[in-house]
């Protein structure tokens, strides 16, 4: 299991079942009874590593490219029954000597590595979570191995956000350790402005600065602060000109305005260099703001990433919504996006509608009640089944200028992790459906101390995207 010991300290370890003590198996005439003192022997097993009583085996911990050597006093027991590559070692040593050569890293906290052989657990911080990892990858030992990709899993926030997530997901996929390298990209994408913005940044690899372009769930302000760091990655790094070229025309320059787009063709010097790559882009695009949506899908595959919005945040594109006492009933807001990232579209505006409730019940489950004579409306919190947090957001009116656009709507949930507010969850939901069936379906929103709330609040970004796919039915 996987406790917390500090807000910077955190413990990984595999306690007994039972502690000392006594305990029942049940009540009944002749029960057994267990007597446990497992904790003492961990304790003393702990007193042999750091004693070295009885010790058969010195393992001499050698730091790579360096003269520094760390000495420690083992049992040969102890290492083969929890590692079966220190078994093999073990087995075909000619002396005492065991001489094991590892990075700095890695010398520096395999003491610690050590110690979870013998007690099943260990502390550890931010920086020691890599190559502590390494060394469970590298010995065999798997439990610490899930342990610490848990442990990086729930730590991806920290002071610099997104930081140290950088390196993890590199050393994720340099491992092959699947889980932590989408937990991480996951996380990357959902808080990019702030990875953006870290010093980080110029460091990504150009495997994850192409996992994240071709992204479109990126949580930013809009493609142009995602252009502006590309051309900051570009100009730190200047890679080979395949790879920039690649990166160039993965930005979604559509969704960018004119105005911005003039202004870079004119003093980007990423955009003046690498222009001949992306005229096709450029042109596109202006055509696409010059243009209604139904014209264009007559001549253009509107169904291609280009032409998708990601998740900004501007106000243009949705609204933050804090909900505090989420016990209490239900909340609505109201809010403005414009109809369509088109410059064709630029001056028209959709009010939407939001509704929350916490105790609402699917439609299956809610019950017709006859008051005063008549029909009436289901209440939220009445009959049987189990009432769950619910989101419903729609347009407060029609309009022919809907035709050929589609709204996804999208629901990012924050939440305060080392002091900083990430996106925790994001839910997304077409305009075939007025609300998300799985909306923290989990969560008790009743209990003021739940992780999803903020400071007894709940945290939402309400963003409404335009989608043109269904234009390609148009086409001729």
């Amino acid at each position: 299991m996987i406790s917390h010991c500090s807000h910077w300290k955190w413990i990984i370890t595999l306690l007994p079942p039972h502690s000392a003590g006594l305990r029942a198996e049940g009540l009944v005439e002749g029960t057994t009874e267990v007597i446990s003192h497992s904790q003492g022997l961990v304790a003393r097993l702990e007193g042999l590593l750091v004693l070295g009583n009885n010790s058969d085996i010195s393992l001499h911990v050698e730091t790579v490219d360096a003269d520094e050597v760390k000495v420690i006093q083992a049992h040969t027991l102890v290492l083969s029954l929890q590692s079966r590559v220190f078994e093999e070692m073990l087995r075909n040593r000619n002396s005492s000597m065991l001489v094991l050569r590892e990075t700095a890293e890695c010398t520096a906290v395999f003491e610690k590595f050590i110690r979870y052989l013998y007690c099943g657990e260990l502390t550890l911080q931010l920086d020691q979570a890599t190559p502590l990892h390494r060394l469970a990858a590298k010995y065999g030992i798997s439990s610490l191995q899930q342990g610490l990709t848990q442990y990086m899993s729930q730590n991806l926030a920290s002071d610099s956000l997104g930081g140290h997530v950088v390196g993890w997901y590199q050393y994720a996929v340099s491992v092959g350790d699947t889980a932590l390298k989408d937990n991480c990209l996951q996380f990357l994408s959902w808080n990019l402005s702030a990875v953006l913005q870290s010093d980080k940044w110029p460091s990504v690899s150009v495997d994850l600065l192409m996992a994240l372009l071709q992204r479109s769930d990126l949580v930013l302000k809009n493609e142009l602060e995602l252009f502006e760091a590309l051309e900051i990655w570009l100009s730190q790094n200047d890679p080979d000109t395949l790879t920039a070229e690649n990166a160039l025309q993965l930005v979604r320059y559509a969704m960018i305005p004119p105005r911005e787009l003039f202004r870079l063709q004119q003093q980007s010097p990423i955009m003046i260099r690498y222009h001949e790559s992306v005229c096709d882009l450029l042109y596109i695009s202006y055509q696409f703001h010059s243009a209604s949506p139904l014209h264009l899908a007559k001549f253009f595959d509107v169904n291609c990433s280009l032409f998708v919005p990601r998740n900004y945040l501007s106000s243009m594109w949705g609204s933050q919504w804090i909900i505090s006492n989420t016990a209490r009933d239900d909340r609505s807001t109201s809010f403005q996006t414009q109809l369509g990232p088109s410059g064709f579209d630029s001056s028209k505006r959709v009010t939407w509608n939001a509704l929350f409730s916490p105790r609402w019940l699917p439609l299956s489950m809610r019950p017709m009640y006859i008051e005063q004579g008549a029909m009436q409306p289901p209440r939220p919190d009445g009959g049987n089944g189990i009432a769950r947090p619910r989101i419903i957001i729609t347009p407060a009116t029609s309009s022919a200028d809907f035709a050929g656009v589609s709204f996804q709507k999208t629901v990012l949930i924050l939440t305060k992790q080392k002091n900083k507010l990430v996106v925790r969850h994001i839910f997304s939901f077409h305009q075939s459906t007025e609300e998300v069936g799985d909306f923290l379906a989990d969560v008790d929103l009743q209990n003021r101390t739940s992780e999803y709330l903020v400071d007894g609040s709940l945290y939402l970004q309400i963003i409404v995207k335009p989608i043109y796919q269904t234009l390609i039915a148009t086409k001729k």
